[in-house]
């Protein structure tokens, strides 16, 4: 199955929509990429990921790759926000850990409302 996402652009807020379920490195590497890629093309620096439907199947060494990837290849101006299914909040928070020690923007919530009011706060200042 894989990881299936949608992207919609709202001004310089990208909505990304993913579902399925990380078969590899390389799947959650190709989604971030994709999801870089939209940011770039419609001049997005916000970015709010609904994954309640993504399930998280990464190993920690392959977690941990996937974060250094991210960090390493989005934009330093841009803001994510995570919506994560709770199941995961083990893999997710080292993931936000690897991530922001890296000196990217990221935040991760179990509720739409609260990575929306973050990243829209957080897109101010």
């Amino acid at each position: 199955m894989s990881i299936r996402y949608t992207t919609k652009i709202y001004g310089e807020l990208l909505l990304v929509k993913a579902s399925g379920f990380d078969e590899s490195l390389a799947d959650v590497e190709d989604y971030a990429q994709g999801v870089i890629e939209a940011c770039l093309q419609h001049g997005a620096t916000l970015v709010l990921c609904d994954e309640t439907a993504l399930e998280y199947r990464l190993g920690t060494v392959d977690t941990y790759e996937a974060g250094k990837f991210l960090s390493a290849h989005a934009p330093k101006v841009a803001r994510i926000a995570i919506v994560y299914n709770p199941a995961f909040i083990a893999d997710a928070q080292f993931f936000e850990n690897v991530v922001v020690n890296r000196g990217l923007i990221l935040g991760m919530f179990t509720d739409l409302e609260s990575a929306r009011n973050w990243l829209m706060k957080s897109g101010k200042s």
